[in-house]
Formats: C-alpha cells, structure tokens, sequence
C-alpha cells in the first residue's frame, strides 16, 4: 500500500493556485507530430510560459473555453479575452494620440510666437479674442475651419 501512494506522488505533481489552495497535476503521456512540438518550443517561451506543460496547459484552456462558448461558462471564458484586447487597443490609441497631441501643441506654439512677433494686440483686444476663442470652439466642438475664421476676420474690417 505504501509503494501506491509513493508511485501516486511521484505521479503528480502539487501547484499553488492563485487563491493559496494547492492542486495535484495529472502526469499522462501526450503524443503530438514534430511539427506542433516545434511549434510548442518555439511559442512557449514567446507566451511567457515557464515551460511547455504550462503552455499546454494554457492551450487546453483557452479550446475548452471556446468549445464551452455557448454554455453560461462563455463568460469565464470570453471576459479576460476581451479585457486584454480591449487594454491593447486603448493603450495604442492611447500613444498616438498623445503623440499627435504632442505635435499639434509644437505646431500652435510656434504659430503663436510668429503672430504674436507681427501684431502689436492690446491686453483688451487680446483678452475678447481669448473668449471670443473660447466660445467658438465650445460652438464647433473642436473642428476649427480656416476658411471661416479668415471669412470672419476679413468682414470686421
């Protein structure tokens, strides 16, 4: 009796789970073709994964999920996948607005510094031009059209 149990630990092997509670592994032989194999070692470590079991195991989770999809286990599933695509692409928009941002902002400034060189505007006139500004934009919601604004400024003459 004792050789079985020795054998059934030697079998298996334990895992600490996320919520401290440990899990016995099941140790059985898998048969794949070369190729997938390669594919394993090639992804495995590509995935973050420790070793090949862990990206099987991985594997095999993410196919049941899908296999379960239509069951109300599709959320379990479906959740952290949309999650993770979901913090990708807000993530990339994120950056290129941000550079896009960046750039307008060097763009403005400089425009600024060349119209405030060329125009002697007095603090009044500066001051209703800001809110004048203020306002529009409010109005337009962001789209600012040149040839409007230069429409506009040609009839106050």
């Amino acid at each position: 009796m004792e050789s079985n149990v020795q054998k059934k630990r030697e079998s298996t092997e334990d895992t600490e789970l996320s919520n401290g509670v440990t899990a016995e592994k099941i140790k059985f032989p898998l048969y794949v073709f070369p190729d997938t194999m390669e594919k394993v070692d090639m992804l495995y470590k590509f995935d973050n994964c420790s070793s090949r079991t862990e990206f099987i195991e991985k594997a095999v989770r993410f196919y049941c999920g899908y296999l379960l999809n239509k069951e109300s286990t599709a959320t379990e599933f479906i959740a952290p996948q949309l999650a993770s695509i979901t913090e990708g692409v807000v993530k990339g928009s994120e950056q290129k607005l941000s550079r896009a941002l960046f750039k307008v902002a060097v763009e403005v400034g400089a425009l600024t510094h060349m119209v405030a060189a060329i125009n002697e505007i007095d603090d009044d006139t500066l001051q209703k031009l800001r809110i004048m500004c203020v306002d529009e934009v409010k109005r337009i919601n962001g789209i600012i059209n040149f040839e409007k604004a230069v429409r506009y400024q040609r009839s106050d003459e």
